[in-house]
């Protein structure tokens, strides 16, 4: 018999799913079904099947079946669909895989994907304007119209109040968590010493031979700071080159809180207690609240906490302090990440394509001060796209140091470390729990080798 077939189940480690595959070894070489052809769901009679099929493969009239009806065979779509509705299968998830990929790193020279493809944008634009012709207009619901999301104020209160509270508790960890910067190029590492990696791309780096010059990390370092301009009236007019001095810029995640109902008195903003009349597409005139009463000064949901000077910071006096002082920031990471996702989908956030500009608004501004890759051809525009959380709250990917206790990481040894957020890096290392989501990029089921002979071996 020219090829012999065996179907196996196997389970996949990385995302924790069961699934049924066939092996077969044609002509000498083992070739398996593609990954993409898994399932999520197991029954008795899923592998009485498989068994079935076993018998079936083992006769020799099957050394010219093609592969495709075996994938046909076992991954059909009628058979999936009828084992969907037995009352006795059941299914297995994992939202947080054991390990996942690294975030990708993009090279200066490539353009940022669209979070949703340009094709289901298109897509979605022509269902709403067949649902628009056979339907009458509705009214424009806030914030477009001009008003703000009454829902929301509180949140945007919690967000700026945990950004300070992040800020001031960062700068608590850094007295007791040493932080390493590279002095020519953007990579931190969280540790007793840094990291031995040959990954610097900074000036000179060739020189180097990749190596980093490591120096003391600062809190821009570990929390980014992103910026935006400042925008009196949201709705207003788009900001124009010749205005990009004249127009204070705030931290971006500052103005999306600002715009969902904020009040800063530094920065002031156009607030409208009607909402606005629609003339064109793009046109619009407010309407007349001279008939409406004077605004009384309202409380704030909860008052606005200030940053702590540098010069003020006192470090914790204990382990116990440390560990409770890094289990409320990282409470207050995840806090503030959660909050801004939800401002974010009411209150638009724009980003550049091709460099890091945020602008918080519906449309970006017209400021040529791109000076990414092939700007020229651009006349430093910018390249506006929906953004993302990550553009508006970049985390600082750093290697995980498994024992801050034991021996340094090792460069021969860098394929088995795991990466995570700086910010959860230091809270980790100084006594908090590790958080669920994070577990998948931490790699913290990878066995790890003693020496560089053990890790030739693994397979």
């Amino acid at each position: 018999m020219s090829m012999f077939s065996s179907t196996s189940c196997w389970r996949d480690c990385g995302s924790g799913n069961y699934a049924f595959g066939a092996l077969t070894l044609l002509h000498g070489k083992a070739k398996a079904l593609p990954s993409k052809h898994r399932l999520d769901i197991v029954s008795h009679q899923m592998r009485s099947e498989c068994l079935k099929l076993n018998s079936i493969l083992s006769l020799s009239f099957l050394d010219s079946l093609e592969l495709s009806s075996i994938k046909h065979k076992i991954h059909s779509k009628s058979r999936l669909s009828r084992k969907l509705h037995q009352p006795y299968s059941w299914v297995i998830r994992n939202d947080h895989p054991q390990n996942a990929d690294f975030p990708r790193h993009y090279s200066k020279k490539e353009k940022k994907l669209f979070p949703v493809p340009i094709v289901e944008l298109r897509r979605a634009a022509r269902e709403r304007l067949k649902k628009r012709k056979s339907q009458p207009k509705s009214r424009v619901q806030a914030p477009k119209n001009g008003l703000l999301v009454k829902s929301l104020v509180p949140i945007a209160y919690d967000v700026f109040n945990t950004r300070i509270t992040l800020i001031n508790n960062l700068k608590q960890l850094l007295k007791v968590v040493r932080v390493h910067a590279c002095g020519w190029c953007n990579e931190i590492h969280v540790g007793p010493v840094g990291h031995p990696f040959k990954s610097c791309r900074g000036q000179g780096a060739s020189i180097r031979k990749g190596l980093h010059e490591w120096t003391n990390a600062t809190i821009e370092d570990i929390f980014v700071p992103v910026e935006a301009y400042h925008l009196y009236d949201r709705l207003g007019n788009r900001i124009r080159h010749e205005e990009r001095f004249s127009i204070p810029r705030v931290p971006a995640l500052v103005e999306l809180c600002i715009q969902a109902g904020v009040d800063i008195p530094e920065f002031p903003t156009k607030r409208r207690r009607k909402p606005i009349i629609r003339i064109g597409k793009r046109e619009f005139i407010d309407a007349d609240e001279s008939e409406l009463p004077d605004p009384t000064p309202e409380a704030p949901p909860k008052p606005l906490l200030t940053e702590v000077p540098d010069a003020e910071i006192v470090s914790p006096s204990n382990d116990e302090e440390t560990a409770l002082l890094a289990e409320e920031t990282l409470k207050a990471w995840e806090q503030m990440r959660r909050g801004a996702k939800k401002l974010m989908r009411m209150y638009r956030v724009r980003v550049c394509g091709y460099c890091p500009e945020v602008h918080v608004g519906p449309t970006g501004h017209k400021a040529q001060n791109c000076g990414a890759h092939k700007h020229q051809q651009r006349n430093g525009q910018h390249g506006w796209q929906s953004a993302v959380l990550d553009d508006l709250i970049p985390p600082r990917y750093v290697w995980h140091v498994p024992d801050v206790n034991g021996p340094p990481l090792q460069r021969e040894l860098r394929d088995f470390y795991g990466q995570a957020p700086a910010i959860v890096e230091m809270c980790v290392q100084a006594g908090a729990a590790i958080p669920e989501q994070n577990k998948s990029t931490m790699r913290l089921e990878v066995g790890i080798p003693s020496s560089v002979k053990e890790a030739e071996m693994v397979v």
